[in-house]
Order: structure tokens, then sequence, then C-alpha cells
């Protein structure tokens, strides 16, 4: 089998084809309660760069990632083969689930029904892309009708599901989004009463327009520069949920996170008395991740919540379609399908 690995750290800014080597390895076989796995769908996502860029991840392992896989041979007497699964293969052709098999209590395997919708869904809006978008907008957001909420990176993969939540709350959302068919998206698919974007060079000023009145939530994904012009905006008491930083993972050593925040804007939240949330998914999903999905299957199921998926073709070119996603090329939730033929064998 193949997979890939990183090649070097410490990295650099943005990925680059250097960090990254291709390399080849038995497939492995399953022992007593586990079982092998043959990867469908990688999930790419900027938490990974963090990952990488801070030595969590070390060169000649698979690199980190959610997939969707299928079972081929299995020793666990609750999967055959066939089945379809929700697991961590990483940037790997196969892997091992079960016994033995080191993996966070919110990362832990389970089946997908093909016939209860998309299984690359698993991935994202019926996985923890929408638990993600949901515990920071609903829980730690709490949008009222009529407030005004913005998100960043609205088209993106969590972005695009926060919003729309916000929404179904009754609430005005405004989006930050970059190229103007994000933007289209954004509002004429989405529902958001406004986007602006984040290549503008009045951003500022185009987001003052659409918050006339100020923001009350701010579901934050990038930081950085797009962080400094929501900032002034925040109305006093606003709730901001932290999920991400993009433009830290790709712009500091070691990502910003919330003391990345705080260090440039903390005076500014205290002085308006913002609530700054951080988010993290795991602690939420002993309490809410069963129920939340089941509802956000509803949702999406009856058009309440609309998802799109940025999905790339072949193994080989995980790590270009990594650092399109970073630079901010992609468009919805990205993926790279790597298993084309759902049949079994090795």
């Amino acid at each position: 089998m193949q997979y890939w690995t990183l090649a070097e750290t410490p990295l650099g800014d943005l990925p680059a084809a250097h960090n990254f080597r291709l390399m080849e390895a038995p497939v492995p076989i399953p022992g007593p309660g586990q079982a092998l796995t043959r990867t469908i769908y990688v999930s790419l996502d900027p938490y990974q760069w963090h990952y990488k860029k801070d030595g969590i991840e070390t060169p000649g392992t698979p690199c980190h990632a959610r997939t969707v896989a299928q079972v081929i041979e299995s020793r666990m007497p609750a999967y055959g083969p066939g089945d379809f699964v929700f697991n961590v293969n990483g940037w790997a052709e196969y892997g091992l689930m079960g016994e033995g098999i080191a993996r966070p209590d919110y990362m832990v395997p389970r089946r997908l029904d093909p016939a209860k919708g998309n299984i690359s869904y698993a991935l994202g809006v019926l996985g923890m892309l929408g638990l993600t978008a949901y515990a920071g907008m609903m829980l730690q957001g709490d949008p009222q009708p009529g407030e005004m909420v913005v998100v960043s990176a609205a088209s993106g993969g969590v972005g695009q599901i926060a919003g729309q939540l916000a929404k179904l709350r009754g609430a005005t959302v405004i989006g930050i989004a970059g190229r103007p068919e994000k933007q289209r998206y954004v509002v004429n698919e989405l529902g958001f009463d406004a986007c602006v974007s984040h290549l503008s060079p009045t951003l500022a000023a185009d987001l003052a327009v659409a918050t006339p009145n100020g923001v009350d939530v701010y579901f934050e994904n990038v930081g950085g520069a797009v962080f400094d012009a929501v900032l002034p905006r925040l109305n006093r008491g606003a709730r901001m949920s932290l999920c991400g930083t993009i433009a830290d993972f790709r712009d500091h050593p070691h990502g910003g996170g919330k003391a990345g925040l705080i260090a440039r804007g903390g005076a500014a939240l205290a002085a308006a008395g913002v609530t700054l949330h951080d988010l993290f998914v795991g602690d939420y999903v002993a309490s809410h991740h069963d129920r939340v999905l089941a509802q956000m299957a509803e949702w999406v199921a009856n058009g309440q919540v609309r998802y799109r998926e940025d999905i790339r073709n072949g193994f080989a070119n995980l790590p270009t379609v990594f650092g399109e996603m970073m630079r901010g090329d992609n468009f919805g939730k990205t993926l790279v399908q790597v298993s084309v033929d759902p049949s079994l064998g090795r």
C-alpha cells in the first residue's frame, strides 16, 4: 500500500511539495478485534497543518486525517466485509481499526448507511464538522432572533453550516468569504443576508456597511486581518466562538488560537465585555453527538441546511489539494477521493 508522510519538520507558512514523501508498506493484517479498511475519502482540514507544524505528527507515520473507508477483512464481531465506516486511516490507502488502535473518543469508528445519504457527509455536515458548527453557533454563540451574526470562511466546511444554523434561529447573518462566486453562493444558495470579501482592500468599511448596528455573535474561522476587521464591530456583550484561525496556521510558526487572538485584540475584547469561547468539538461529543447529528440529518434531508463539498480525485494529489485548501483555493468542504471502486479485495 501507499501512504503519505511528512518529509521534514519544521515546516514553512504554507504546505509545499517538499514537505511530504510518498511511502510504500505492506497492507496491514488485522489482529484479534481489528478490521482492515480501504480508504475511500480523505478529509482535509486546516487543523491538520497545525498538527504538522507543532510536531504532533512526525516523519515516517501516515499524515493524520479523518476518513471514510470500507471494511475489507474483519476480526471485529460488529463489522463485516463491505461495511462502510467513518474512521481515521489518515493519508493512507489502507488502515486498521479496532483493539489497540489509539484514537480520541471523538474519532471512534462508526458504521455508515449509504441508504441514508452520501457516505462522504460523515466527514462533514453529518460528522464532526456538523457538530462543531452546532456547538459553536447554537451553544456558544446562542444567536437570538434579530441579532447580527458574522461568520468568517462562510463557504467553508464549518462556516456554511454555522451560518445556516443562525438563520434557523432568526438572526441576520453576514458571511465573509473570498472570490465572487463564493460570495454569491453564500447569499443565493445558503441564504445569508449578505457576504463581504476578505480579499477586498476595503474589508473593514464593507463590513461596517453590512453591520450598521454592530455584531452580536461572531463565528471565527480565520483570525489575522479578518479578525482585525470584525473586532471594532463587536457590540458590548457580544459572544465569539473561536473555531479556528487558518490565517495563523498559515502565517505563524505554531498557530495562533485563543492566545494569539487575545494578544492581538484582548484589550478591545475585554473593554467591550466580549465573551470569547474556545471551541473544541471533543468537549461536546459525549453530551450532544447523537442528538445533534440526528437533527442535522433531518435538516439536510428537508433542505433547511444545504452543504457543498469540494471533492478532488487521486491519492497522488493529496499534498497538492492540501496546499490549495490552505491557500483558500477550495470551494466547500475539501475531500480527496482515494478509491473509486468499492468492491472488496486488496
